[in-house]
């Protein structure tokens, strides 16, 4: 009897434990999206508040290891959807503002860094 419970135990351990990891090329396109943030100047709101480019590098960065810690990323864009697009705490779209441009969603200025940036990798190959 106590077989039948602990294989399908040790199988929900076993499929846990393997979880994705993040690619390298995925992480490589993302920190190259944080880096392209913190050098921006564009400013940040989180929560209503505006943030540096720096400060929403780094805020990002620390989502990002927090994912990866719980292996819940596996990749470019869903890092985007998971913590870089909406604040975990309240909800609230982050938003990204340039200059005397309009604010838009961090989601959609984020995706647009990474076409550019997969252009010119398509580019180099």
């Amino acid at each position: 009897m106590k077989l039948r419970f602990t294989v399908p135990l040790l199988v929900l351990a076993m499929t846990s434990s393997m979880a994705a990891e993040l690619p390298a090329a995925s992480r490589a396109e993302i920190d190259a999206l944080l880096n392209r943030l913190g050098s921006s100047g564009c400013q940040f709101n989180r929560n209503g508040s505006w943030y540096s480019s720096t400060e929403a590098k780094a805020h990002l960065a620390s989502k990002l290891d927090y994912l990866i810690d719980k292996k819940k990323v596996a990749g470019t864009e869903q890092f985007i959807a998971l913590a870089a697009s909406t604040s975990s705490m309240s909800g609230k779209d982050y938003l990204v503002k340039c200059g005397t441009a309009q604010a838009v969603p961090s989601s959609a200025w984020l995706k647009g860094e990474l076409q550019t940036i997969r252009a010119k990798q398509a580019s180099v190959k």
